[in-house]
């Protein structure tokens, strides 16, 4: 892999099997989004792969005394976004693993350690990611029942999408809400749900 391609978002602040947070400056926001996959390298051609499906930016002593002064300068704003004390935080599910050379859509063995670095998943990673197997990764954003799983996959299915249609694969998004309907069709309010988010989000993708 280029070195170039590596983007690194965050580190690890703390973790179990089922997902971690990963805490990072804000200039390092503007690569990482909502859905998006990233990955966690450990030893052993061991690594992690997981969905952001929170970012939050908590506040600190000095954010409290700001948004209450008046004439703020963009300076003094500026410096505040890339040296405050406290890191923007990135909630990442667990969906997956590779060990030696092969992908598991399961949860992984062993979580990773506080200060693991966490990479954004390039296209080709994305596609690797997401052709193995059937779709047996959904079932972990399926058991969230805490998140916003419509949104959550409208957001990894977006990218999904543009990666796999970067090597003229534009029927992978079709098979992918096709196996999301054949989960969901014991659950109708859940399938509607999901379906009316991701037709938003990959308009104009016609959907079934």
């Amino acid at each position: 892999m280029l070195e170039l391609e590596m983007i690194q978002i965050g580190r690890l602040l703390r973790a179990n099997n089922s997902g971690f947070v990963v805490g990072c400056r804000v200039s390092q926001l503007s690569a990482p989004s909502f859905g998006a996959l990233v990955r966690v390298p450990l030893e052993d051609a061991y690594q992690i792969y997981g969905l952001i499906y929170e970012i939050n930016i908590d506040d600190d002593g000095l954010v409290r005394q700001l948004v209450t002064a008046e004439d703020v300068s963009e300076t003094i704003i500026a410096d505040n976004r890339l040296n405050r004390n406290v890191p923007a935080e990135m909630s990442v599910l667990a969906v997956g693993y590779q060990q030696g050379g092969r992908i598991y859509h399961l949860l992984p063995p062993r979580p990773p350690l506080s200060l693991d670095v966490i990479y954004l998943c390039t296209a080709e990673e994305i596609r690797q990611f997401t052709s193995v197997g059937r779709f047996g990764y959904f079932r972990h954003i399926l058991r969230a029942k805490d998140l916003a799983i419509g949104e959550l996959f409208a957001g990894h299915l977006q990218q999904a999408q543009a990666a796999h249609s970067a090597i003229g694969d534009r029927e992978w998004t079709h098979r992918a809400t096709q196996e999301l309907i054949t989960l969901l069709r014991d659950d109708y309010p859940s399938l509607i749900t999901v379906l009316s988010t991701l037709s938003d989000a990959l308009y104009p993708l016609e959907m079934p």
